[in-house]
């Protein structure tokens, strides 16, 4: 492995997650373990990914998350490879806390062109009681953006929910599609305002909302000649609403949540708690957060999406499609990822800032500064 790909772990070494620098060199080839210049602190190359401190073959590890961010049981991962179930729950769990750190830093963290988002709940059965699964997708390019569980399908559930889709948005037009349920619109409106200059009732910051946001309601019911659809702007001009949707639709598409709909089923389909009249109940509320992000990351980067591919022309009579994922779609990557590529990729702490103190600093404090700062 390269050096210069890597980037010193220690949290306390003011290089800390910085790699290119050339202060990381080889100290251990054979059991492919590092050392950093600056802390004088040696790592090993699996340190920060879920192969860290496993005794297992990484290429066991792969196959068999793979298998499970695609639906297969437990219970047949442990007949085929002969593991205890308990070792296949932990990998599964360290699995999710590194997705949940790379869907951070490579899709929550960004800021991105939305237009249009469409937001869904999904009920989920667990052992005692229910949780209730909330996710978001970006229409134009399938990209997933984020979900929450929740016990209880509240108003602090919505606002957490928005909270993930206002993180990422840029101050654009944004036409947001969501089912009847009453509490959306008002946590939508919470989430999508911005701290003014001067200061309104009790000193605080005055909050203005966003004024190019378009919420759009589909109440559907059950009848006795079928199922009745109504829609409802419940914020918005229909001018900007026909030209969003055209943006991210096309000139046949229609205000529906058929993205998010189809996004919950592959959803149900991956995770056997959200299959519909079963017995595999999840336990854990934890448990049940590592699948969505396992699955909702694979999907975004290493799952290529038909309504995404490009054709291609050689020549005037031939031509041949290139295979996009959400994240290609989103510019958020440059190639179709494998689960290999995702769990072996290290993910590096946040940068080192200096410590806090009074007085002057120090000649060698001051040169950290200037260098890693």
């Amino acid at each position: 492995m390269n050096p210069q790909t890597l980037f010193c772990p220690n949290i306390d070494c003011p290089a800390r997650g910085q790699s290119g620098e050339g202060n990381i060199h080889p100290h251990d080839v054979k059991r492919q373990r590092y050392r950093c210049d600056v802390c004088g602190k040696t790592f090993t190359a699996s340190k920060g990914t879920p192969f860290y401190r496993l005794k297992k073959e990484p290429l066991v590890v792969i196959q068999v998350i793979t298998l499970l961010a695609y639906g297969c049981p437990i219970p047949a991962i442990v007949q085929a490879f002969g593991l205890d179930e308990r070792t296949v729950q932990a990998w599964w769990r360290k699995a999710g806390d590194h997705c949940q750190r790379f869907h951070q830093q490579m899709v929550a963290n960004q800021r991105l062109d939305l237009q249009q988002v469409q937001v869904d709940e999904i009920k989920v059965k667990v052992q005692g009681g229910k949780l209730w699964m909330g996710l978001a997708i970006m229409v134009s390019t399938r990209l997933w953006l984020g979900g929450v569980v929740s016990r209880q399908r509240n108003l602090a559930f919505l606002r957490q929910l928005a909270g993930l889709i206002r993180q990422m948005a840029l101050c654009r037009p944004l036409l947001l599609a969501v089912d009847g349920l009453p509490g959306y619109t008002k946590a939508f409106q919470q989430a999508f305002r911005t701290n003014m200059a001067g200061a309104g009732r009790n000193g605080a910051y005055r909050k203005v909302r966003w004024t190019d946001i378009a919420i759009v309601r589909l109440i559907k019911r059950r009848t006795a000649a079928g199922l009745e659809i109504r829609r409802e702007i419940a914020q918005g001009c229909e001018g900007l609403i026909a030209r969003l949707r055209f943006v991210t639709q096309g000139a046949e598409g229609v205000i529906n949540t058929a993205y998010i709909e189809r996004l919950n089923a592959t959803f149900r389909q991956r995770l056997a708690p959200l299959t519909r009249r079963t017995r595999h109940l999840a336990r854990k509320p934890q448990t049940l957060m590592d699948g969505m992000v396992i699955v909702g990351v694979v999907y975004n980067f290493c799952q290529p999406h038909r309504s995404l591919r490009v054709k291609l022309w050689l020549s005037e009579r031939r031509y041949r499609w290139i295979q996009r994922s959400p994240a290609i779609a989103a510019g958020l990557a440059d190639h179709i990822w494998t689960v290999d590529e995702l769990l072996t990729c290290p993910l590096p702490p946040p940068r080192w800032t200096p410590p806090k103190r009074r007085g002057n600093r120090s000649k060698a404090m001051k040169a950290l500064i200037r260098r890693w700062a």
